[in-house]
């Protein structure tokens, strides 16, 4: 259950009818899991004596399991898996995560390559719909999470190809509305193979018919793409009031979970609300804590890209907000708190 748990996880599979149950009761295995393949990952993580949810699975522990693959061999993850050693396993845990970190600054050189492309810098100005890229230097085991992180910034599909001699292979994710696969498939008389589905695909192609792809593949989009899909959307589940935000609620919501792909978190908004003592934090500077309060009522908040809010966010400046609600558990302290996914300035009536 534990094992089934991660791969379901992983996989990027809804989790809804059969999947939801095994990642439900397969986290509860592996929160306690005995395997010392999967502890000393843990350890490694640095999730030990922490709960793990779907959160922990997709962004910290799969990526070292999958970071073989793409790089090495995915050999090695089998073998941490199985082991009943755990000298083995510690060994095998530290292989995967020096493994994951070459993974990341590869991913990050790529998509800091891919970024300087003229068409990325000018923002596409509105026009172009799909971004193809090709490169010699791309790394064939990172291109699909590169080309992931174009359509999370860009919000238009993405295709990245590694670039060979004879033959290249590339790596497509899509947005909601946009079948990526379909769209593939007829350029398939291009094409070696092709694989994947409607939000992410894979080809192989002879490079001598890169060029002719890339054009078939514009005109596709440009044609079957409308230009309201290019748009972002945040769906609201329901409207609160910063009094109904309690740690009962939390609890309540706790019998949706797991959520992920297929079941998502419930989204929140509250609307004519204050923001006060907000300040950047994080590495990159990109991130932003403050609390949201009214005339009674006040909470902590954190909003993760959302830094150029700043220069805005004065406490006599309503805003509505959309959020999740989290459980930070600082020194074993558990607090209430608002993960913010957009904020919408109130415009004031004089």
């Amino acid at each position: 259950m534990d094992l089934a748990a991660v791969a379901t996880i992983a996989d990027m599979v809804p989790l809804t009818g059969a999947n939801r149950i095994l990642v439900k009761e397969g986290l509860k295995e592996l929160n306690q899991t005995k395997r010392p393949g999967l502890k000393a990952l843990i350890r490694e993580a640095g999730l030990e004596n922490k709960e793990i949810g779907v959160y922990e699975v997709s962004h910290l522990l799969a990526p070292r399991l999958n970071a073989m693959g793409r790089l090495e061999h995915a050999m090695d993850s089998l073998r941490l898996v199985c082991t009943k050693d755990q000298n083995r396993a510690q060994e095998l845990a530290r292989l995967l995560n020096e493994t994951n970190r070459e993974r990341q600054d590869l991913t990050q050189d790529n998509l800091l390559h891919a970024r300087a492309n003229s068409r990325l810098r000018q923002g596409f100005g509105g026009q172009a719909k799909l971004i193809f890229i090709v490169d010699d230097s791309y790394n064939q085991g990172v291109i699909g999470l590169v080309a992931g992180k174009l359509v999370e910034e860009f919000y238009r599909p993405a295709v990245v190809v590694a670039k060979g001699e004879e033959f290249s292979k590339a790596s497509c994710r899509s947005i909601t509305g946009f079948n990526i696969i379909e769209a593939i498939r007829k350029a398939s008389d291009l094409l070696v193979d092709c694989g994947g589905h409607p939000m992410a695909a894979g080809f192989t192609i002879a490079t001598k018919n890169l060029e002719e792809l890339q054009k078939k593949l514009e005109e596709i989009v440009e044609q079957e793409l409308d230009d309201e899909k290019l748009i972002r959307v945040l769906k609201i589940d329901c409207e609160l009031k910063l009094d109904q935000l309690n740690m009962e609620l939390n609890e309540e919501l706790k019998q949706l979970t797991p959520f992920g792909l297929g079941n998502p978190e419930p989204v929140f908004c509250s609307r004519n609300v204050f923001i006060k003592d907000a300040r950047i934090v994080g590495k990159d500077g990109r991130h932003l804590k403050f609390s949201i309060f009214n005339s009674q009522f006040s909470i902590p908040a954190v909003a993760f890209g959302l830094a150029e809010f700043l220069p805005k966010l004065t406490p006599d400046q309503p805003v509505d907000i959309a959020y999740t609600l989290t459980v930070n558990d600082w020194n074993n302290e558990k607090k209430l708190e608002l993960k913010i996914k957009d904020i919408k300035l109130v415009i004031k009536n004089d």
